[in-house]
Protein backbone atom coordinates (compact mmCIF):
# COMPACT_ATOMS: atom_id res chain seq x y z
CA UNK A 1 0.00 0.00 0.00
CA UNK A 2 2.46 2.17 0.71
CA UNK A 3 4.38 1.20 -2.10
CA UNK A 4 1.78 2.48 -4.50
CA UNK A 5 0.91 6.20 -2.71
CA UNK A 6 4.47 6.98 -3.03
CA UNK A 7 4.58 5.91 -6.73
CA UNK A 8 1.02 8.22 -7.08
CA UNK A 9 2.89 10.61 -5.41
CA UNK A 10 5.98 10.75 -7.76
CA UNK A 11 3.36 10.57 -10.76
CA UNK A 12 1.91 13.67 -9.76
CA UNK A 13 5.25 15.37 -9.08
CA UNK A 14 6.10 14.16 -12.53
CA UNK A 15 2.80 15.61 -13.72
CA UNK A 16 3.07 18.92 -12.38
CA UNK A 17 6.80 19.64 -13.47
CA UNK A 18 5.20 18.77 -17.46
CA UNK A 19 2.58 20.33 -16.81
CA UNK A 20 4.06 23.85 -14.53
CA UNK A 21 1.26 23.21 -12.19
CA UNK A 22 0.89 21.18 -8.91
CA UNK A 23 -3.15 21.31 -8.66
CA UNK A 24 -4.77 18.41 -8.45
CA UNK A 25 -6.12 17.47 -12.35
CA UNK A 26 -10.21 17.52 -12.91
CA UNK A 27 -11.24 14.04 -14.20
CA UNK A 28 -13.59 14.36 -17.15
CA UNK A 29 -15.70 11.26 -17.22
CA UNK A 30 -17.09 10.31 -20.74
CA UNK A 31 -19.57 7.29 -21.13
CA UNK A 32 -19.20 5.34 -24.86
CA UNK A 33 -21.81 3.83 -25.36
CA UNK A 34 -24.79 4.92 -27.71
CA UNK A 35 -23.42 7.21 -30.42
CA UNK A 36 -24.82 6.17 -34.03
CA UNK A 37 -20.70 6.17 -35.00
CA UNK A 38 -20.11 3.52 -32.67
CA UNK A 39 -17.31 3.47 -30.25
CA UNK A 40 -14.55 4.31 -32.59
CA UNK A 41 -15.85 7.59 -32.51
CA UNK A 42 -16.09 7.83 -29.07
CA UNK A 43 -12.45 6.66 -28.75
CA UNK A 44 -11.28 8.64 -31.07
CA UNK A 45 -12.99 12.10 -29.21
CA UNK A 46 -11.03 11.10 -26.38
CA UNK A 47 -7.71 10.81 -27.90
CA UNK A 48 -8.49 14.18 -29.44
CA UNK A 49 -9.27 15.54 -26.07
CA UNK A 50 -5.90 14.79 -24.50
CA UNK A 51 -4.63 17.09 -22.24
CA UNK A 52 -2.13 17.27 -19.82
CA UNK A 53 -4.46 19.93 -17.82
CA UNK A 54 -7.32 16.99 -16.97
CA UNK A 55 -7.83 13.18 -16.62
CA UNK A 56 -10.40 11.36 -18.88
CA UNK A 57 -12.21 8.26 -17.20
CA UNK A 58 -13.82 6.26 -19.94
CA UNK A 59 -17.45 4.41 -18.87
CA UNK A 60 -18.48 1.97 -20.88
CA UNK A 61 -17.50 -1.76 -22.44
CA UNK A 62 -14.26 -3.40 -22.36
CA UNK A 63 -11.69 -1.68 -24.70
CA UNK A 64 -8.42 -1.50 -25.86
CA UNK A 65 -7.81 2.07 -24.57
CA UNK A 66 -5.06 3.95 -22.82
CA UNK A 67 -7.30 5.91 -20.91
CA UNK A 68 -9.08 4.31 -17.46
CA UNK A 69 -12.46 2.30 -18.19
CA UNK A 70 -14.92 1.59 -15.55
CA UNK A 71 -16.46 -1.56 -17.33
CA UNK A 72 -20.44 -1.05 -17.71
CA UNK A 73 -22.16 -3.33 -20.99
CA UNK A 74 -25.49 -1.17 -21.07
CA UNK A 75 -26.43 2.68 -20.96
CA UNK A 76 -28.49 2.38 -18.12
CA UNK A 77 -25.64 1.18 -16.78
CA UNK A 78 -23.09 3.66 -17.48
CA UNK A 79 -25.74 6.49 -16.55
CA UNK A 80 -26.30 4.68 -12.77
CA UNK A 81 -21.94 4.59 -12.81
CA UNK A 82 -21.79 8.24 -13.70
CA UNK A 83 -23.87 9.50 -11.10
CA UNK A 84 -21.91 7.24 -8.70
CA UNK A 85 -18.72 8.66 -9.62
CA UNK A 86 -19.71 12.49 -9.83
CA UNK A 87 -21.56 12.18 -6.26
CA UNK A 88 -18.41 10.46 -4.72
CA UNK A 89 -16.14 13.24 -6.50
CA UNK A 90 -14.47 10.59 -8.15
CA UNK A 91 -15.05 12.52 -11.14
CA UNK A 92 -15.54 16.30 -11.40
CA UNK A 93 -17.91 16.39 -14.41
CA UNK A 94 -18.92 13.56 -17.65
CA UNK A 95 -20.22 13.80 -20.89
CA UNK A 96 -22.78 11.51 -22.16
CA UNK A 97 -26.01 11.44 -24.36
CA UNK A 98 -29.49 10.56 -24.02
CA UNK A 99 -29.41 11.60 -20.08
CA UNK A 100 -32.86 12.81 -18.70
CA UNK A 101 -32.55 15.84 -16.29
CA UNK A 102 -35.03 16.25 -13.45
CA UNK A 103 -37.41 19.54 -14.66
CA UNK A 104 -35.81 22.51 -14.01
CA UNK A 105 -32.48 21.24 -15.19
CA UNK A 106 -31.91 22.21 -18.90
CA UNK A 107 -28.50 22.60 -21.02
CA UNK A 108 -26.58 25.32 -22.04
CA UNK A 109 -25.05 25.05 -25.46
CA UNK A 110 -21.94 26.27 -27.05
CA UNK A 111 -21.80 26.39 -30.98
CA UNK A 112 -19.28 28.80 -33.41
CA UNK A 113 -21.76 31.23 -35.16
CA UNK A 114 -20.80 31.02 -39.12
CA UNK A 115 -21.09 34.77 -39.85
CA UNK A 116 -18.08 35.92 -38.15
CA UNK A 117 -16.90 32.70 -36.30
CA UNK A 118 -17.52 33.63 -32.94
CA UNK A 119 -18.55 31.25 -29.70
CA UNK A 120 -22.09 31.82 -28.59
CA UNK A 121 -24.29 30.04 -25.93
CA UNK A 122 -27.55 28.84 -26.39
CA UNK A 123 -29.84 28.97 -23.05
CA UNK A 124 -31.03 26.00 -23.72
CA UNK A 125 -31.05 23.11 -25.64
CA UNK A 126 -31.93 19.82 -23.82
CA UNK A 127 -34.23 19.24 -20.62
CA UNK A 128 -36.68 21.66 -19.48
CA UNK A 129 -36.68 24.86 -17.06
CA UNK A 130 -40.20 25.06 -16.73
CA UNK A 131 -43.17 23.60 -17.98
CA UNK A 132 -44.49 27.40 -18.47
CA UNK A 133 -42.29 28.24 -22.25
CA UNK A 134 -41.73 32.32 -20.71
CA UNK A 135 -40.98 30.93 -17.15
CA UNK A 136 -38.65 28.43 -18.37
CA UNK A 137 -37.24 31.06 -21.08
CA UNK A 138 -36.45 33.70 -17.78
CA UNK A 139 -35.26 31.21 -16.02
CA UNK A 140 -32.78 29.89 -18.97
CA UNK A 141 -31.18 33.28 -19.01
CA UNK A 142 -29.39 32.83 -15.61
CA UNK A 143 -28.36 29.66 -16.12
CA UNK A 144 -27.11 30.78 -19.21
CA UNK A 145 -25.40 34.25 -17.79
CA UNK A 146 -23.72 31.57 -15.02
CA UNK A 147 -22.35 29.28 -17.57
CA UNK A 148 -21.00 32.55 -19.70
CA UNK A 149 -19.45 33.78 -16.56
CA UNK A 150 -17.98 30.28 -15.13
CA UNK A 151 -15.91 30.59 -18.78
CA UNK A 152 -14.26 33.68 -17.68
CA UNK A 153 -17.26 36.64 -19.43
CA UNK A 154 -17.92 38.52 -16.53
CA UNK A 155 -20.77 40.64 -18.11
CA UNK A 156 -21.89 38.62 -20.99
CA UNK A 157 -24.49 40.34 -23.26
CA UNK A 158 -27.98 38.50 -23.53
CA UNK A 159 -30.41 38.17 -26.17
CA UNK A 160 -33.71 36.76 -26.64
CA UNK A 161 -34.91 35.18 -29.69
CA UNK A 162 -37.75 36.34 -31.45
CA UNK A 163 -40.41 33.01 -30.36
CA UNK A 164 -43.72 33.17 -29.13
CA UNK A 165 -43.08 34.35 -25.91
CA UNK A 166 -40.38 36.74 -26.78
CA UNK A 167 -41.92 39.84 -25.46
CA UNK A 168 -43.14 38.53 -22.07
CA UNK A 169 -39.67 37.40 -21.76
CA UNK A 170 -38.15 40.61 -21.99
CA UNK A 171 -40.49 42.36 -19.92
CA UNK A 172 -39.64 39.75 -17.05
CA UNK A 173 -36.46 40.61 -17.72
CA UNK A 174 -36.87 44.24 -17.96
CA UNK A 175 -38.66 44.02 -14.73
CA UNK A 176 -35.65 41.93 -13.22
CA UNK A 177 -33.15 45.48 -14.11
CA UNK A 178 -35.94 47.33 -12.46
CA UNK A 179 -35.57 45.57 -9.02
CA UNK A 180 -31.84 45.27 -9.45
CA UNK A 181 -30.40 42.28 -11.01
CA UNK A 182 -27.09 43.83 -13.31
CA UNK A 183 -26.80 42.15 -16.94
CA UNK A 184 -26.32 43.41 -20.19
CA UNK A 185 -28.76 43.08 -23.43
CA UNK A 186 -26.83 42.34 -26.62
CA UNK A 187 -28.12 44.69 -29.48
CA UNK A 188 -29.38 43.28 -32.74
CA UNK A 189 -27.64 44.00 -35.64
CA UNK A 190 -30.36 44.45 -37.95
CA UNK A 191 -31.92 48.02 -37.73
CA UNK A 192 -34.37 48.60 -35.31
CA UNK A 193 -32.26 47.01 -32.46
CA UNK A 194 -33.14 45.76 -29.29
CA UNK A 195 -32.26 42.62 -27.58
CA UNK A 196 -34.91 40.40 -29.31
CA UNK A 197 -33.09 38.81 -31.93
CA UNK A 198 -33.48 37.68 -36.00
CA UNK A 199 -31.74 34.72 -37.25
CA UNK A 200 -29.28 37.16 -38.90
CA UNK A 201 -28.09 37.33 -35.09
CA UNK A 202 -27.87 33.76 -34.37
CA UNK A 203 -25.64 33.50 -37.37
CA UNK A 204 -23.00 36.43 -36.08
CA UNK A 205 -23.05 35.44 -32.58
CA UNK A 206 -24.50 38.98 -31.32
CA UNK A 207 -25.44 38.01 -27.84
CA UNK A 208 -22.96 35.91 -25.46
CA UNK A 209 -26.10 34.29 -24.50
CA UNK A 210 -28.95 33.25 -26.66
CA UNK A 211 -32.46 32.89 -24.69
CA UNK A 212 -34.82 30.52 -25.95
CA UNK A 213 -36.63 27.56 -25.74
CA UNK A 214 -35.06 23.96 -25.30
CA UNK A 215 -37.17 22.25 -28.51
CA UNK A 216 -35.67 25.55 -30.24
CA UNK A 217 -32.52 25.63 -28.60
CA UNK A 218 -31.97 21.87 -30.06
CA UNK A 219 -33.08 22.75 -32.99
CA UNK A 220 -30.35 25.24 -33.09
CA UNK A 221 -27.84 22.85 -31.75
CA UNK A 222 -28.06 20.47 -34.52
CA UNK A 223 -28.07 23.18 -37.68
CA UNK A 224 -24.95 25.00 -36.14
CA UNK A 225 -23.08 21.66 -35.37
CA UNK A 226 -24.01 19.83 -39.30
CA UNK A 227 -24.72 22.15 -41.33
CA UNK A 228 -21.58 21.42 -43.15
CA UNK A 229 -22.22 17.50 -43.18
CA UNK A 230 -25.80 17.49 -44.07
CA UNK A 231 -26.97 16.06 -40.66
CA UNK A 232 -26.00 12.72 -40.31
CA UNK A 233 -22.58 13.86 -38.49
CA UNK A 234 -22.34 16.92 -36.19
CA UNK A 235 -18.69 18.50 -36.43
CA UNK A 236 -18.52 22.00 -35.21
CA UNK A 237 -19.00 23.43 -31.77
CA UNK A 238 -19.23 22.23 -27.91
CA UNK A 239 -22.75 20.31 -27.95
CA UNK A 240 -25.39 21.09 -25.84
CA UNK A 241 -23.39 21.53 -22.97
CA UNK A 242 -24.16 21.19 -18.96
CA UNK A 243 -27.38 20.86 -17.27
CA UNK A 244 -27.88 23.88 -14.72
CA UNK A 245 -30.69 24.65 -12.35
CA UNK A 246 -31.29 25.99 -8.73
CA UNK A 247 -29.81 23.57 -6.73
CA UNK A 248 -28.48 20.89 -9.16
CA UNK A 249 -25.28 19.67 -8.18
CA UNK A 250 -24.17 17.54 -11.14
CA UNK A 251 -21.93 18.52 -14.01
CA UNK A 252 -23.63 16.73 -16.71
CA UNK A 253 -22.18 17.48 -20.10
CA UNK A 254 -24.68 16.62 -23.03
CA UNK A 255 -24.02 15.39 -26.57
CA UNK A 256 -26.19 13.91 -29.50
CA UNK A 257 -25.85 10.45 -30.78
CA UNK A 258 -25.16 12.30 -34.41
CA UNK A 259 -22.06 14.13 -32.33
CA UNK A 260 -18.62 13.65 -34.57
CA UNK A 261 -15.39 12.94 -32.75
CA UNK A 262 -14.72 16.69 -32.55
CA UNK A 263 -17.77 18.06 -31.55
CA UNK A 264 -17.32 15.30 -28.28
CA UNK A 265 -13.67 16.45 -27.82
CA UNK A 266 -14.65 19.98 -27.89
CA UNK A 267 -17.19 18.92 -24.99
CA UNK A 268 -14.85 17.09 -22.72
CA UNK A 269 -12.71 20.37 -23.04
CA UNK A 270 -15.97 22.72 -22.39
CA UNK A 271 -16.37 20.48 -19.25
CA UNK A 272 -12.76 21.27 -18.21
CA UNK A 273 -13.20 24.95 -18.25
CA UNK A 274 -16.45 24.80 -16.45
CA UNK A 275 -14.64 22.51 -13.50
CA UNK A 276 -11.66 25.11 -12.88
CA UNK A 277 -14.15 27.72 -13.61
CA UNK A 278 -16.10 26.99 -10.54
CA UNK A 279 -19.90 26.56 -12.33
CA UNK A 280 -21.35 24.71 -9.68
CA UNK A 281 -20.25 27.61 -7.06
CA UNK A 282 -20.45 30.53 -9.55
CA UNK A 283 -24.20 28.85 -10.28
CA UNK A 284 -25.33 28.60 -6.38
CA UNK A 285 -24.41 32.63 -6.70
CA UNK A 286 -25.98 33.64 -9.21
CA UNK A 287 -29.37 31.98 -8.56
CA UNK A 288 -28.53 33.63 -4.73
CA UNK A 289 -28.43 36.63 -6.57
CA UNK A 290 -31.40 36.95 -8.37
CA UNK A 291 -33.83 35.64 -5.89
CA UNK A 292 -31.88 38.99 -4.27
CA UNK A 293 -34.24 40.80 -6.70
CA UNK A 294 -37.19 39.29 -6.15
CA UNK A 295 -37.00 36.58 -8.79
CA UNK A 296 -40.15 34.27 -7.79
CA UNK A 297 -42.04 36.99 -7.94
CA UNK A 298 -41.01 38.19 -11.53
CA UNK A 299 -42.40 33.95 -12.22
CA UNK A 300 -45.21 34.19 -10.57
CA UNK A 301 -46.64 37.20 -12.31
CA UNK A 302 -46.01 35.48 -16.10
CA UNK A 303 -48.41 33.03 -14.75
CA UNK A 304 -50.76 35.12 -13.22
CA UNK A 305 -54.02 35.79 -15.71
CA UNK A 306 -54.60 39.06 -17.03
CA UNK A 307 -58.28 40.07 -15.92
CA UNK A 308 -59.80 40.47 -19.52
CA UNK A 309 -63.51 41.08 -20.39
CA UNK A 310 -64.87 37.94 -22.26
CA UNK A 311 -64.21 39.52 -26.01
CA UNK A 312 -67.73 37.96 -26.81
CA UNK A 313 -69.30 41.02 -24.29
CA UNK A 314 -66.82 43.73 -26.04
CA UNK A 315 -67.70 45.49 -29.37
CA UNK A 316 -65.38 47.16 -32.28
CA UNK A 317 -65.94 50.90 -32.30
CA UNK A 318 -67.01 52.08 -35.53
CA UNK A 319 -63.85 50.73 -38.46
CA UNK A 320 -61.31 53.02 -38.92
CA UNK A 321 -57.69 52.99 -41.25
CA UNK A 322 -55.19 51.25 -39.37
CA UNK A 323 -52.16 52.44 -40.54
CA UNK A 324 -50.56 52.95 -37.59
CA UNK A 325 -48.79 49.73 -35.39
CA UNK A 326 -47.67 49.18 -31.96
CA UNK A 327 -44.65 46.32 -31.74
CA UNK A 328 -43.86 44.50 -28.72
CA UNK A 329 -47.01 42.75 -27.51
CA UNK A 330 -47.01 38.72 -27.21
CA UNK A 331 -48.34 36.52 -29.52
CA UNK A 332 -50.21 35.25 -26.86
CA UNK A 333 -51.65 38.47 -25.88
CA UNK A 334 -52.58 39.52 -29.03
CA UNK A 335 -56.20 39.52 -28.98
CA UNK A 336 -56.81 40.44 -25.57
CA UNK A 337 -54.56 43.45 -26.50
CA UNK A 338 -57.02 44.69 -29.45
CA UNK A 339 -60.32 44.06 -26.80
CA UNK A 340 -58.54 46.29 -24.10
CA UNK A 341 -58.32 48.93 -26.50
CA UNK A 342 -61.92 49.05 -28.03
CA UNK A 343 -63.07 48.89 -24.08
CA UNK A 344 -61.38 52.15 -24.63
CA UNK A 345 -62.72 53.25 -27.91
CA UNK A 346 -60.05 52.83 -29.91
CA UNK A 347 -60.89 50.84 -33.11
CA UNK A 348 -57.46 48.24 -33.16
CA UNK A 349 -56.47 45.34 -35.53
CA UNK A 350 -54.10 42.41 -34.74
CA UNK A 351 -51.54 41.77 -37.52
CA UNK A 352 -47.86 40.19 -37.74
CA UNK A 353 -45.06 42.20 -39.11
CA UNK A 354 -41.90 40.90 -40.53
CA UNK A 355 -40.38 41.50 -36.76
CA UNK A 356 -43.45 39.54 -35.20
CA UNK A 357 -47.64 40.36 -34.02
CA UNK A 358 -48.69 44.00 -34.04
CA UNK A 359 -51.74 45.86 -32.61
CA UNK A 360 -52.77 48.32 -35.36
CA UNK A 361 -54.80 51.51 -35.09
CA UNK A 362 -55.25 54.61 -36.80
CA UNK A 363 -52.13 57.22 -37.17
CA UNK A 364 -53.68 59.51 -34.39
CA UNK A 365 -54.50 56.94 -31.96
CA UNK A 366 -51.06 55.19 -31.68
CA UNK A 367 -49.79 57.28 -28.89
CA UNK A 368 -52.58 56.99 -26.68
CA UNK A 369 -53.32 53.26 -27.52
CA UNK A 370 -49.79 52.69 -26.67
CA UNK A 371 -50.31 54.27 -23.11
CA UNK A 372 -53.30 52.19 -22.87
CA UNK A 373 -51.35 48.64 -23.35
CA UNK A 374 -49.11 50.10 -20.75
CA UNK A 375 -51.09 50.77 -18.30
CA UNK A 376 -53.14 47.70 -18.66
CA UNK A 377 -49.77 45.52 -18.77
CA UNK A 378 -49.44 44.48 -22.29
CA UNK A 379 -46.38 46.41 -22.90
Amino acid sequence: MSKNIIAEALLEIADGIESGSFAKKPKIGLTILGSEHGLTNMLEAANLAKSINYEIILIGPKVETEFELVEVSTEEEAHNKMEELLDSKYIDACVTMHYSFPIGVSTIGRVITPGVGKEMLIATTTGTSSTNRVEGMVKNTIAGISVAKALGRENPTVGILNVDGAKQVEKALNNLKSNGYKFEYGESARSDGGAVLRGNDLLQGVPDVCVTDSLTGNILMKMFSAFTTGGSYESLGYGYGPGIGEGYDRTIMIISRASGAPVIANAIKYAFELVIGNIKTIAEKEYKEVNSHKFKEVLESLTAKKVVEDSADVKAPPQEIVTGSITGIDILDLEDAVTALWKNNIYAESGMGCTGPIVMVNEKNVDKATDILKTEDFL
